[in-house]
């Protein structure tokens, strides 16, 4: 999701609900170690809770990357392991790591040994056109083995050759019933279900079977879709009683640190992704001070932030690399004061398989840390 849910999306995510857990773009290792640390990491304090996705496969690199995460004030460290990316693929990470389970183990071990936050995991249920449950049992047992308690599934495969990221988010059919299996097995694991998730009718048929749920796309083409979050699920009040109210805490974040950067589609009713309805088709002004994403939102693998929703005991996420996953909505979890967890969950309309083959039924943080330097290698230095 390059360009889509930037952290001034998540800004805006967050004026709609303050229980759900919001993630940022997948950020490669390499672009932690080599690039512009401060542009990837900063955030604004009010995104929290907030997790960091990284991209990766080397677990030393990883692992000095999760530590950057904790210094700046990250709430989780999230490896993803479910962009079906060409470009992804070639720096041997994202999706096509579900063939190497054990190395996917060592990674996750690594960063945890690492860390104090919680490390979490997002992936497939499958690769290629395989439909073979136990693939994906075997391959959450083995990661099991790392001590990660936290598995966000995209409910279908990730085929590697012939279809593009957008084709990868709508062909391989959607298998509810799989990820529903992996609850089943390890109970006591926390199962996110991602993928295809519309509405929170959907994300709430979706809890009475996992933990938690994440949303994406859902949550970037119709935001307004999040100001319901915090009353239906988590039965708070609803930090916005209506669309106007978001204006005023726009415009002084354009005008301040960010001005130039939010983007203009969150407030216009143009067509595309974040249109709250206020203004008509031609009142984007705001919105062509960007130019559009790349592409159709196509992954990549330098970004891609997402953000979740939370409900009694599930994740509900928006935001995800592989386009589904930016927020979290429903799972318990100590980050929060209440000892629940938010996440949101997205995607578009896709064919949907039932049947379970081969299982068993179905500060502000947007300039520099203070300093120019590096954190970890400045004693004493606080990023936040």
């Amino acid at each position: 999701m390059l360009d889509w849910s930037d952290r001034h999306c998540r800004f805006f995510h967050r004026l709609l609900t303050r229980r759900a857990r919001l993630y940022t773009e997948m950020v490669t290792t390499g672009a932690l170690v080599h690039g512009d640390r401060a542009r990837h990491l900063d955030f604004d304090p009010s995104e929290h809770p907030v997790a960091l996705q990284l991209g990766g496969s080397d677990p030393a690199d990883l692992a000095r990357c999760a530590r950057w995460a904790e210094q700046w004030g990250y709430d989780e460290v999230n490896l993803n392991c479910g962009c079906p990316s060409d470009r992804v693929q070639r720096g041997a990470f994202g999706a096509c790591l579900m063939a190497e389970p054990a190395l996917v183990r060592d990674c996750l071990a690594a960063m945890r040994d690492a860390v104090s936050i919680p490390v979490t995991i997002k992936h497939r249920i499958g690769i290629d056109r395989s439909a073979d449950y136990g693939f994906v049992r075997d391959f959450v047992g083995t990661l099991a083995a790392s001590g990660v308690q936290v598995f966000v599934v995209h409910a279908r495969s990730a085929w590697l050759d012939g279809l593009s990221p957008k084709e990868n988010r709508e062909v391989p059919p959607l298998r509810y019933p799989f990820v529903h299996a992996l609850k089943r097995d390890f109970p006591a694991l926390t199962i996110v279900v991602n993928g295809g998730l519309q509405s929170l009718d959907e994300v709430q048929a979706q809890l009475a079977r996992v933990d938690g749920a994440m949303l994406g796309r859902a949550a970037y083409h119709d935001p307004w879709l999040l100001a319901s979050v915090d009353e239906r699920l988590f039965g708070s009040v609803a930090p916005v009683a209506d669309r106007f109210e978001l204006i005023d805490p726009l415009v002084l974040c354009t005008l301040g640190d960010l001005a130039g950067s939010l983007c203009g589609r969150c407030m216009t009713g143009r067509p595309g992704p974040g249109g709250l309805g206020i203004g008509g088709s031609g009142s984007g002004r705001l919105d062509d001070q960007r130019s559009p994403p790349l592409g159709d939102g196509e992954d990549h693998p330098l970004d891609s932030d997402q953000v979740p929703v939370a409900g009694d005991r599930a994740h509900r996420a928006v935001g995800g690399d592989d386009g589904d996953g930016v927020l979290e909505v429903g799972r318990q979890h100590d980050v929060t004061e209440e000892g629940r967890r938010q996440h949101v969950v997205g995607g578009g309309p896709e064919p949907v398989d039932q049947s379970l083959p081969g299982g068993p039924g179905d500060d502000r943080r947007v300039g520099r840390a203070p300093g120019d330097g590096d954190p970890a290698e400045s004693p004493g230095a606080n990023p936040l």
